[in-house]
């Protein structure tokens, strides 16, 4: 196939192109570029370069502007064994990174650069998209638990994470204010099947069915369980406005650890 794209026209009009054609954001996280990365190539597992041996590295794609011909060229880099080959893709010319990166990994693939990731035989997931996704998703510390723990932390509270609120029960919650009998849940949408995003599956839908009933109905248990040892549940979306939960959780948890209060009047709270 011929280069990606071969400027049949003058794109730039004899400029240079605009930075936000192909440059990265400055002080972006390692996690920032991979997430970058995968929105591009439509996933992690489509990121997979074969190195012989049953050996596999994730590449990126690059962009660079060459002076002297005022166009983007993207390159396909990797890691193995301490160096990193690259293999020039083409010249791209859309008006953003993201839409340019883009254009690399189709070109990558179409170069045959690339290479799928097969399904271990014990997944239950429908495609190495569904993998990705699942094996993506933490049990511990999510973006909403990080965020909503900050806000409490700047208030003064201290608290427990990922703790038992009952030695003798398995179940964890996010944060924990023993002195309160506090117990706060911050459920994922899919998981916990949130009534205003959860999407039924339509691969293999009648396991994910089951598995999502059952996550509710464990929820449920916990919820009676905490509660009748007078223990307070609030259980939030991970979607949820998280400042606005914040204020009433400092409210509550102030008001019982300055007051004294009953240890038997738990309660649930549904923000």
């Amino acid at each position: 196939m011929a280069d990606l794209v071969r400027a049949k026209q003058n794109t730039w009009k004899g400029d240079s192109p605009a930075d936000r054609a192909w440059k990265g954001r400055a002080g972006l996280s390692r996690e920032a570029r991979t997430a970058e990365q995968d929105r591009a190539a439509r996933g992690r597992y489509r990121r997979s370069v074969d190195l012989g041996d049953g050996r596999l590295a994730c590449a990126s794609v690059e962009l660079k502007v060459l002076p002297n011909t005022r166009r983007i060229r993207a390159y396909l880099r990797w890691s193995d064994g301490g160096r990193s080959p690259a293999r020039y893709l083409g010249e791209v010319d859309k008006a953003t990174r993201a839409a340019n990166l883009a254009e690399g990994w189709k070109c990558a693939w179409e170069k045959g650069l690339l290479c799928d990731v097969a399904l271990p035989e014990h997944s239950w997931a429908s495609s190495p998209a569904v993998r990705a996704s699942m094996r993506g998703n933490k049990g511990r510390d999510t973006k909403p638990e990080k965020y909503l723990r900050s806000l409490l932390h700047r208030e003064g509270l201290r608290y427990r994470v990922s703790f038992k609120p009952l030695s003798n029960l398995r179940r964890t919650a996010d944060i924990v204010f023993r002195r309160a009998r506090l117990a706060i849940f911050i459920d994922g949408c899919y998981w916990h099947g949130c009534p205003e995003h959860y999407r039924p599956s339509k691969k293999n839908s009648d396991f994910w069915r089951k598995k999502i009933e059952n996550n509710q109905r464990r929820d449920m248990e916990t919820n009676s369980l905490l509660i009748e040892a007078g223990w307070t549940v609030i259980r939030l979306w991970e979607h949820e406005d998280l400042d606005l939960a914040a204020g009433r959780i400092v409210d509550l948890v102030r008001s019982r650890t300055l007051a004294p209060r009953s240890l038997s009047s738990g309660g649930m709270a549904v923000e």
